[in-house]
C-alpha cells in the first residue's frame, strides 16, 4: 500500500508501506493493506508507519486521512524524523503553541469585528423627524 503525506506546499512523503498508524478524536487506529475505504480528520499527534519492518514517523498538524486503496494524508504542517522522542516533545509543541496563537488571534479578531458591529448598530437611531436613521 502506498502513503502519501502532503502539505500545501510539498510532497512530504510518497512510500510504499505495511502499516499505519494514526489519531483521530476517537483515538488510535491502524491501517492495513486491504483496509475498507475510510475518511477521518486527524488529531495534532505523530502518524507512524512500517516499512519493510523499519518504524517511521510524521508529526502532522490535524489533517485529513484517506483511505481508498492507498493511504492519503493532507495536513496544514508535517514534519518527518526517524526520533520519536523528539517528535513528540519538540515539533507537536510548536505546532501546539502555534495553535493556541492562531486562536487566540481569532477570538481577538472577532471581539474587534463585534465592536465595529455594535458602534454601528448604536449609530443608527431613528431620526427626530420620524423618518428612518441618521
Amino acid at each position: 500500500m502506498r502513503l502519501r503525506i502532503v502539505t500545501p506546499l510539498d510532497v512530504v512523503v510518497d512510500t510504499e508501506i505495511d502499516s499505519l498508524r494514526a489519531e483521530d478524536a476517537s483515538g488510535s487506529f491502524g491501517i492495513s493493506p486491504g483496509h475498507a475505504p475510510f475518511v477521518t480528520a486527524l488529531a495534532l499527534s505523530i502518524v507512524s508507519w512500517k516499512a519493510a519492518g523499519v518504524a517511521r514517523f510524521c508529526a502532522v498538524r490535524g489533517g485529513v486521512l484517506t483511505v481508498q486503496g492507498d493511504t492519503h494524508i493532507a495536513t496544514r504542517e508535517a514534519v518527518v524524523g526517524d526520533d520519536l522522542a523528539t517528535l513528540d516533545g519538540d515539533v507537536l509543541a510548536r505546532f501546539q503553541s502555534d495553535e493556541e496563537a492562531e486562536r487566540s488571534e481569532h477570538v481577538e479578531s472577532v471581539q474587534l469585528q463585534m465592536n465595529a458591529i455594535r458602534r454601528m448598530v448604536s449609530s443608527l437611531r431613528p431620526r427626530a423627524d420620524g423618518g428612518q436613521f441618521r
